[in-house]
């Protein structure tokens, strides 16, 4: 299974990247792994803020291909266990889906072309949470996830 996360903006704190690094050398055991880091665009006028989210959404779109399944991570996306998330990818590994696009917005959120390229919504919760730590939980819960799928004991 390949899995690509597209997030938008750089991780600044150690202790973020400390945790993405460890949760890679995890999931190498499952999955092949690659991010894609979309330069955020610095906003310096508020209303030009639809206008930035645009060309960031331009940018996450070209790094997708055609064939991939696409999971946007939204606020209104569907809220799912993660025994439920796990099935989620069992389930589209078996449907022949060869690679799982996950997509983090920028701080504006993401653009409607993008989340319109959706095939799956996802919400890990109704609060706002930053975006270098909704990547942590991210990896944390794709980790889990192939956990959960080879019926190994991962902490509760």
């Amino acid at each position: 299974m390949n899995i690509k996360i597209i997030a938008v903006g750089k991780l600044k704190e150690k202790y973020t990247k400390d945790a993405i690094e460890e949760f890679k050398k995890r999931l190498g055991a499952y999955c092949s792994l690659s991010l894609v880091e979309i330069p955020a665009q610095e906003i310096k006028d508020e209303n030009m803020a639809p206008k930035y989210m645009e060309l960031e959404g331009q940018k996450i779109l070209a790094a997708i291909k055609p064939d991939s399944y696409v999971i946007t991570l939204e606020i209104l996306g569907k809220m799912l266990s993660s025994e439920d998330f796990a099935q989620k990818i069992k389930d589209l590994s078996n449907e022949g889906h060869n690679e799982i696009v996950f997509v983090i917005g920028g701080a504006n959120g993401l653009s409607k072309d993008v989340s319109a390229r959706a095939d799956y919504k996802l919400s890990f919760s109704k609060m706002t949470f930053t975006h270098q730590l909704i990547r942590i939980f991210l990896y944390e819960q794709i980790y889990r996830a192939f956990k959960i799928i080879n019926n190994e004991s991962y902490h509760r």
